[in-house]
């Protein structure tokens, strides 16, 4: 483990995802009868039709991209200079109509991950981790984020963004108070949108993995104007929410309707004392991958601008899939208090990393 006391200095990427090297490892920490019947999960009809992580994230010994964790330091951490590196395992429990079952999922996948890639392979505490919860029985998901809350190395919870309602409806309150009592954000990360029990974000469904991609945002939209209006900063008010991988060019104009909403309509949502902009900006943060790059740079810069991303902003690769971010090519020239704030600094005030 780590030394005590030990700062890691340098990037903190913020959506790195492992992977099992086989399902079975994932099987040996489930019990009967969801042992056997486990086979794994994915996007079903909305996979990659051309590949879906980098060509040469393969290990050399071969087995899933990111399941090797040295290939992955070699690779990603150690030639960027990353401090560390958040971990988002994808589980896809939440797309199961059965809630004992995609707990038992999330379950087994937090047992894999603490044994591993936050103990056995983490001697310098490079690899911090996410709480996989099951939303679909928000109870369950409460005693799961308990059950973890303690370890050293977990720093939030995450869950899919694909559901059967937005996020800031009252059914889902068990997660927050759980979030809140334990101080861990909670993170939502693209995955089960359309599939299983979960409804998809636009009206109906998309014909191609292209045009369900570029539309992964919606419902992060969706969800983010359902926290707000709802009024679930006010009723937790050290909850935090980070949105990752659901791109960020949309927040400043999100915002100005929101504000414009507020003000015509405030009477339907009196619990909110304040424009939904303020509540955005202390309680929420939103990685950069994908990061939309016009072919100006100063556009990308002036939004940039617009959503404070010196306060909202954090960096994040999503190695080792197709669409992973450089952090040295996919950024624009940016002054040095900015590219620190965004690269390190946001992220570990946020997380509590020293």
């Amino acid at each position: 483990m780590e030394t005590a006391g030990a700062v890691r200095t340098g990037i903190i990427d913020c959506d790195v995802h492992p992977s099992p090297r086989s399902m079975d490892e994932i099987r040996g920490y489930m019990p009967m009868p969801w042992k056997d019947r486990y086979q794994g999960g994915g996007r079903g009809f909305y996979s990659n039709p051309v590949h879906g992580s980098r060509l040469d994230a393969v290990p050399p010994g071969g087995g899933p991209a990111g399941s090797d964790p040295g290939f992955l330091r070699e690779q990603l951490t150690e030639a960027y200079g990353t401090a560390h590196a958040i971990l988002l395992p994808r589980a896809f429990c939440n797309m199961h109509p059965d809630p004992d079952y995609g707990t038992a999922i999330a379950a087994a996948f937090n047992d894999w991950l603490a044994e591993t890639w936050l103990g056995e392979y983490n001697h310098d505490g490079l690899f911090k981790g996410s709480i996989t919860v099951a939303h679909q029985d928000p109870q369950a998901a409460a005693r799961e984020i308990d059950r973890w809350a303690d370890h050293p190395h977990f720093v939030q919870v995450m869950t899919d963004s694909g559901a059967r309602a937005p996020f800031g409806q009252r059914q889902y309150y068990p997660i927050y108070e759980a979030c809140e009592r334990n101080g861990l954000p909670l993170a939502i990360h693209p995955g089960t949108d359309g599939m299983g029990v979960n409804v998809q974000p636009s009206p109906g469904y998309p014909t191609r993995y292209i045009e369900w991609h570029t539309c992964l945002s919606l419902s992060f939209q969706a969800h983010l104007v359902s926290f707000v209006t709802e009024g679930v900063f006010e009723r937790f008010p050290g909850f935090r929410v980070v949105l990752v991988e659901g791109g960020v060019s949309w927040l400043p104009a999100l915002t100005w309707r929101m504000d414009a909403e507020w003000k015509a309509l405030r009477s339907e949502v009196p619990w909110l004392t304040r424009p939904p902009s303020e509540y955005v900006k202390d309680h929420v943060r939103l990685t950069t991958q994908p990061l939309e790059r016009p072919d100006s740079d100063k556009h990308l810069l002036n939004v940039f601008e617009a959503m404070d991303a010196g306060s909202v902003l954090m960096f994040a690769s999503d190695y080792p899939h197709w669409d992973f971010d450089s952090p040295t090519h996919a950024f624009p020239k940016m002054p040095d208090e900015l590219r620190e704030r965004i690269f390190s600094e946001n992220a570990r005030s946020f997380y509590g990393l020293g």
